[in-house]
């Protein structure tokens, strides 16, 4: 089956898409759409997998717990999120395209 990250698109200043891509024990990909999302007040991710995103368009910022200024992110640019790493998405550009990659993230 042939299809494309691109096609689809529907960009919704009210809510984020998330669409997923590939899904095995263990790892899960998916793309996401935001539109000048952010994440509630107060609120952090603690998630038990670990994430590696990718922002493919647009822009975004995004604050770990643990630092005092948030990361901007622009097209290209990518991140490692170990597993329970608390952080929040301060903003998105309209037209923001992420890849994510969610995996078990094993003891070395």
């Amino acid at each position: 089956m042939n299809a494309n990250l691109y096609d689809d698109l529907i960009p919704n200043p009210g809510a984020e898409q998330f669409v997923d891509l590939l899904s095995r024990p263990g790892l899960r990909i998916e793309r996401i759409v935001s539109s000048g999302q952010t994440s509630a007040p107060g609120f952090w991710y603690d998630q038990p997998q670990a994430e590696w995103v990718l922002l493919l368009q647009g822009e975004a910022s995004i604050r770990f717990e643990d630092e005092s200024a948030p990361r901007l992110l622009r097209a290209g640019d990518f991140l490692d999120i170990v597993a329970h790493r608390r952080h929040r998405v301060e903003s998105t550009a309209a037209d923001t395209l992420w890849l994510a990659v969610h995996y078990d993230q094993r003891e070395s």
